[in-house]
């Protein structure tokens, strides 16, 4: 992860990197890599949570791009509009509601899923 600095009102990505450190336990099912604009909705527990209840309700389904989605849900709310309101907004404008967001969730059992919005 990047550190986003902001000199005057426009913003520049740092060379430096965000980093954290975790020990893994036998405990531990997944890794979620992300950019910093999933954690402007979503606390690490939320993450956590999410992928959890995803994984163990929806095997086949893909926890990064429903991270995603919540996500979208979460800004459309907080900006007041419903979820199809702010994906139909061009993805250029749509920075105004939400910061790109990049998610790869790993399971520590093999599978490596991929999404960005």
């Amino acid at each position: 992860m990047f550190r986003i600095d902001y000199v005057g009102s426009v913003p520049y990505v740092s060379c430096i990197p965000s980093l954290r450190h975790h020990r893994l336990s036998s405990s531990d099912r997944f890794l979620v890599l992300s950019s910093d604009g999933l954690y402007q909705y979503f606390s690490n527990e939320e993450v956590v949570a999410h992928v959890t209840w995803f994984m163990e309700n929806v095997p086949e389904g893909d926890p990064a791009q429903y991270l995603i989605a919540e996500l979208l849900f979460r800004a459309a709310k907080k900006n007041g509009m419903d979820f199809h309101e702010l994906l139909d907004i061009p993805n250029g404008d749509r920075r105004k509601y939400h910061d790109d967001v990049s998610v790869m969730v790993i399971s520590l059992e093999g599978r490596i899923w991929r999404s960005s919005g």
